[in-house]
Order: structure tokens, then C-alpha cells, then sequence
């Protein structure tokens, strides 16, 4: 059976590992949701016919801090539970890009859940709030002048204010939690196309969603979210589907830059995710898998990539570019745990890998593939390490290389997309990255993590990068 265990760890939302929230509650090596948010596929399971729950809060006891002198484990008695995390990652391009450099970034994030069973009698019923505060430089932006994806999983979108609001949203199950429903303010990247595993990895591209997806409107994932509602059905407990609607906002700050503007204009259109997962467990050591795939599609008008409303390339003649009338992704992710070196869901040799697609005249990125191996430390004495290995392949859109091109041959600059401004026309990028992770001390684990960059930006106008990181998650 798998073990309960916490959403606390997270990319963006307290950025920690998956190992590193096992560690601060003294359990075995178990897997965190990326995003602070709800992965059904980290809940537990029982022998009374209970589903797993979506949402587990986070853990009271633990941490560098301990209870807190007690206050965590009163305050969760009581319905309310609270936790801290902090994460500096130190990156450094010290071989190609546009040049040589060292950059500095971080985040402090607090998340408070209330249980209003315990507070008011309302069975079932749960409320969860995510607040982050970030800081420093982009090393990608500075340094290596690659748009499309970035070493360094903690930087950007949270806005120059003290406290960047991720996520406010009520909960509410039924049925022995075969049916979960969420409302409010909610990332669509942390409830779909989600893993507990994506953030022991640094790269933002897949740290803690894969892109494309969490680059377009209707799709985003934390910080930013979007209003809207996911409900969750699980005919058995190891399978389920999960369908969500959310209000798709045009503009580039969902929720302005402090993420609390949710009256925004422009909400009229919606996205509508919908995705099927089997959690299957196999063999007599129980090797753990978690596959899932899933479509979506946002009814918003989007400006097509290349053609114009006659069909021309609109950055040559001018023209107004054609409106496509609806964008359309789709996803298919597992992993899979191959050996097992002792009790806990991670605690083993897993596997995985994963597949996502987007419209590609309208999305510059057409689509994202990428494979890994993780594997905890008890083979070599350290069973609360954890090392990895991950390869990505991103592959641009032929709309977008077709804008690009005509740009090139006509002497134009060349036009932003979803990822910025490129340096060149793009085609492809390849993004090798190895970490491993020390658990220092209770609450703490430290990770060096180097990355290479094959085609940065994924054109030929700079050379190859070689980064070195050096991260610091801490459980308050």
C-alpha cells in the first residue's frame, strides 16, 4: 500500500524535493507534488474501501524548526495547518552561451489549510492557500540569452511585491473521496499534466510542469493560476479522471503581478482539461507506476504564427494576421519504479518519461519529450540521497520557423512568441541535466545539479552552455 505523505514540496511553491519533504517528517523517500498542490497519485490508500484523498496538507511536525514548540501540532488539532520553506539556488554559465556569468535566486513560501471539519463540522470540506515571495536574477536571461527554457527552477512571474498569491481554493469530497471537487483561484498546471518527481530536477521546463502548456493562457500553471473548478472521479483506487473548466485571461500576469487581481478583463473564454491516470502497483515488492494522459482545449482566439488572413506571411505583407479560433494539447506521462531498495514510494531505482503537444501555429514550442532515471542513495549507504539523470528535447513549431525564416530573408527583426524574443530562427534544443542530492540534517538537503545546453534558444547563435547549480531547500 502506498503511504500517506505531504504536499509540501514543490517547484515554485516551497521548491522542495521529493526526498527532502520525506526527510523533514522522518518517513521513508516519498514523492511531493510539484507546485504545493493536489496530485491524487501521492495519497494514500486503505483497506476500508477509501479513495486517495487529492489534497494532503502539509506536515505539521518537522522541519529545521521542529513543531515549532509546539504551535504546528496544536494548530492542526485545531483545523489549521501551516508550513515554511526555503530555497537559494546559486547558477553559474561558466562554458558558452552569450557569455560567462553567476546568478543568485530564491523564494520563501508559506501555505496555510484549513480543515473546516474540525473547525466547523463540515466534513470533507477543506480550504488551501499558498503565498511566495521571490527574489534575484534570471542566469538564462542574463548570461546565456536562451528564451526558451532556463536552468534555474526558482525565478519569474512573482512580481516585485512581498507576498505573490499562488493559489486560493475550497475543496470538497464525497463518496469515500471518489468524488473531489476543487473551486477558486487554481493553477491549472498543478491539479493536470502534473508529477511528484518533475521538481528533483531544476530545469523549468520540466520543474513542476512540462512545457509547452504552462506557457499558454489557458494552461498556466503556479505562480500564476486562473478561476475555475476540477472534480475528480475514482471508479477504483488505482484509477481515476479528472475534468476541469477555467477562465482563460489574455493578458501575461494572470491575477496582476501580485496574483490578487482576479477581476481581470477580457475573461470570456474558457479551457477545458480533461485527463485519465492509472496508479498500478506490481510484483510482490510492490514497484509503483503512475501513468497518466490528457487532452485540452481553450475556446480563446489566438493570432496565428505565420499566416496573414489570406494565408501569406503576415511580417511580409503586413497584413493582420489570421485568428485561429481555438488551441488544442495534449499529454501522455508515466514512471515507473524498476527496483526497490527499501520501504516508501521513491525509495528505489523508478524511470520516467513523458510526451506533451501544443498547437503549433499558434504555440512556438509544437512539442516537449523527455526521459530520466532517479534512484535513492540506499544502494551506497545514503538512503536519503537521491541522484538523477534527465534528457528534453524541445522541438519549435514549423509556423513559428516559417515567421522566422521570412523575418531572416527580409532583414526584420524577429517577432516574440510565448517565450520571448528570439536570437535566431529556431528548430530545436536539447537539454542534458545530472543532480545529486544531500540530505544535510533534518529539514535540509543540499543539490549541486549540472546542466548542458545543446543549441540555447534553440538556434545556432550562441554556443553550447554548461551550468552548474548549487541548491539549499530548507523546511522551516
Amino acid at each position: 500500500m502506498k503511504t500517506a505523505l505531504v504536499q509540501m514540496a514543490m517547484t515554485g511553491g516551497l521548491c522542495l524535493s521529493a526526498v527532502t519533504v520525506a526527510h523533514a517528517q522522518n518517513m521513508p523517500n516519498l514523492p511531493s507534488n510539484p507546485g504545493l498542490g493536489p496530485t491524487m497519485e501521492t495519497q494514500s490508500r486503505n483497506d476500508a474501501g477509501t479513495a486517495p484523498a487529492l489534497f494532503g496538507a502539509p506536515f505539521a511536525g518537522g522541519g529545521v524548526f521542529g513543531n515549532w514548540l509546539g504551535a504546528k501540532d496544536w494548530l492542526q488539532d485545531h483545523g489549521l495547518t501551516i508550513a515554511a520553506a526555503f530555497h537559494d539556488e546559486l547558477a553559474g554559465n561558466f562554458h558558452g552561451g552569450a557569455r560567462q556569468g553567476v546568478d543568485n535566486a530564491g523564494q520563501v513560501g508559506v501555505t496555510l489549510d484549513v480543515d473546516w471539519g474540525k473547525i466547523a463540522g463540515i466534513d470533507g470540506f477543506a480550504s488551501h492557500m499558498l503565498v511566495v515571495n521571490g527574489f534575484g536574477r534570471n542566469l538564462s536571461g542574463d548570461y546565456i540569452k536562451d528564451p526558451l527554457t532556463q536552468p534555474q527552477q526558482i525565478y519569474g512571474a512573482r512580481g516585485n511585491v512581498v507576498a505573490h498569491l499562488v493559489y486560493l481554493y475550497h475543496e470538497k469530497t464525497f463518496y469515500k473521496n471518489r468524488i473531489d471537487v476543487n473551486f477558486g483561484w487554481l493553477p491549472v498546471g498543478t491539479f493536470f499534466f502534473a508529477s511528484p518527481l518533475f521538481c528533483n530536477f531544476a530545469n523549468v521546463s520540466l520543474c513542476g510542469n512540462p512545457a509547452p502548456n504552462k506557457y499558454t493562457p489557458g494552461f498556466k500553471d503556479w505562480p500564476s493560476s486562473n478561476l475555475g473548478a476540477v472534480v475528480r472521479l475514482m471508479p477504483t483506487n488505482d484509477t481515476y479522471i479528472m475534468a476541469g473548466l477555467f477562465a482563460v485571461s489574455p493578458h501575461s500576469s494572470t491575477g496582476g503581478i501580485s496574483g490578487w487581481a482576479w477581476a481581470q478583463d477580457g475573461l470570456g473564454k474558457f479551457s477545458t482539461p480533461v485527463e485519465v491516470g492509472w496508479l498500478p502497483e506490481f510484483g510482490k515488492n510492490h514497484l509503483d507506476g503512475h501513468y497518466k494522459a490528457g487532452f485540452g482545449y481553450d475556446n480563446s482566439h489566438y493570432t496565428d504564427l505565420y499566416e496573414d488572413i489570406h494565408g501569406n506571411p503576415w511580417v511580409e505583407t503586413g497584413l493582420p494576421a489570421r485568428r485561429q479560433s481555438g488551441m488544442s494539447t495534449a499529454w501522455v506521462q508515466g514512471d515507473q519504479m524498476l527496483v526497490r531498495n527499501g520501504a516508501g514510494s521513491t525509495n528505489g531505482l523508478l524511470v520516467l518519461g513523458g510526451y506533451m503537444w501544443n498547437s503549433g501555429h499558434i504555440v512556438a514550442m509544437r512539442d516537449h519529450e523527455w526521459v530520466g532515471l532517479i534512484d535513492s542513495g540506499a544502494s551506497w549507504g545514503r538512503p536519503n540521497d537521491s541522484v538523477g539523470i534527465l534528457y528534453q528535447r524541445f522541438n519549435m513549431s514549423r509556423a513559428a520557423m516559417l515567421q522566422q525564416e521570412t523575418s531572416q530573408d527580409l532583414g526584420l527583426p524577429f517577432q516574440s512568441n510565448q517565450w520571448g524574443t528570439p536570437y535566431g530562427v529556431q528548430t530545436h534544443e536539447n537539454v542534458y541535466e545530472l543532480y545529486y542530492n544531500f540530505h544535510a540534517f533534518r529539514g535540509v538537503d543540499v543539490k549541486p545539479d549540472f546542466q548542458y545546453l545543446n543549441r540555447p534558444g534553440a538556434t545556432t547563435r550562441f554556443p553550447d552552455a554548461a551550468v552548474m547549480l548549487l541548491q539549499l531547500n530548507a523546511v522551516l
